[in-house]
């Protein structure tokens, strides 16, 4: 074979390729006359989603959509709760499913939803509870004049739904710095929050745990009360809330008064996704009824973003605790800078 019958060869295979690719794609017609060339990725809220080759992700509206034709099987529900899984066609508003028991004639206006052949359906998908899970590590030293070890461990475990969240958490921070301790602490807690209405919530939580170095042998604080959702949006979230609480700290040394009563508990958590990273604020204030100057808040903020992988993450932030009683010779104000490794996982 010469050189140019050969060329001639690769031409007409290379338009052949060109062709059948162009045939292995689906097509969105509407009513303007567009036709839409591209891969349809999902039908949802009276919206078409198209990834095209020319100009990336196009969402079109459902209303404005005359025929949809795709060269693979689909997932299809309509409005009146029928599904089927088969190849899309038709012209005029007119649409037709072919699977495998079978076809289905209806319209554009009646598909409720659409979704990759054989997967789940993203209606029940939405409503379901899923774990997610999340362990982090920080060891930190220091050697030379002065010679420091730090270790932490935590794990946190949630289970959320669509309109509630339940929070399992612990916690270990043990520092020593020249042969004595500088940090000591252990916590556990239990934090659940139903959202009834709209960004009305109620919540209950309770932790417990101790705090050696600050002299505490045993703490607890139970709550429960009302939440608010000042802000509520796919990247970014502001939850006020107001309860009543129980708080008992039982200290080692005699000579300080243990904390056993009831109070008010008074919180705000902010959240805001940016890009990969993400950034998270925490504030949690406990007064006494029978002494309003008796009171504990807890602070958190932190940086969060990915390491090696999505599922790796590394955090940075800082901490505040401040007991405005606390034991005999202890500080009131405890800060904390920590940088962790974090791994989630589901």
């Amino acid at each position: 074979m010469n050189h140019t019958k050969l060329l001639r060869l690769s031409l007409s295979l290379a338009a052949a390729a060109l062709c059948a690719a162009q045939l292995a794609a689906d097509v969105i017609e509407t009513k303007n006359g567009a036709r839409i060339v591209g891969k349809v990725t999902k039908i949802d809220g009276g919206s078409v989603v198209v990834d095209t080759d020319f100009a990336g992700t196009l969402t079109i509206k459902q209303s404005e959509v005359t025929a949809i034709a795709t060269d693979a099987p689909v997932a299809v529900r309509l409005a009146s709760g029928t599904r089927i899984d088969g190849k899309v066609s038709g012209a005029a508003g007119a649409l037709q499913v072919a699977g495998a028991d079978g076809m289905i004639t209806t319209t554009v206006d009646k598909v409720a939803a659409s979704w990759p052949a054989g997967g789940k359906d993203p209606a029940i998908v939405a409503l379901q509870r899923d774990w997610a899970y999340e362990t982090a590590v920080d060891i930190s030293g220091k050697s030379g004049n002065k010679s420091q070890l730090g270790t932490a461990a935590h794990l946190r475990a949630t289970l959320e739904g669509p309109t509630d969240k339940l929070v399992f958490y612990t916690g270990y921070d043990r520092q020593v710095t020249d042969g004595t301790k500088s940090a000591d602490q252990f916590r556990a807690g239990v934090d659940y929050q139903s959202n009834y209405s709209g960004s009305n919530s109620w919540y209950v939580r309770n932790e417990g745990g101790f705090d050696r170095i600050k002299d505490i042998q045993f703490y607890d604080v139970a709550a429960a009360g009302f939440g608010y959702d000042f802000v509520k949006k796919p990247k970014q979230t502001v939850t006020g809330r107001l309860g009543f609480s129980y708080r008992n700290e039982n200290y080692r040394n005699p000579l300080t008064t243990d904390v056993n009563g009831a109070g008010l508990d008074i919180g705000l958590s902010h959240s805001l996704q940016l890009a990969d990273a993400s950034l998270v604020n925490r504030l949690s204030f406990v007064p006494s009824f029978n002494d309003f100057s008796n009171f504990r808040a807890m602070h958190e903020s932190f940086y969060e973003m990915p390491f090696i992988s999505p599922t790796w993450k590394l955090r940075v932030g800082l901490s505040n605790d401040f007991n405005s009683k606390p034991g005999k010779g202890v500080e009131k104000l405890d800060t904390s800078y920590f940088t962790r490794l974090v791994l989630n996982w589901r």
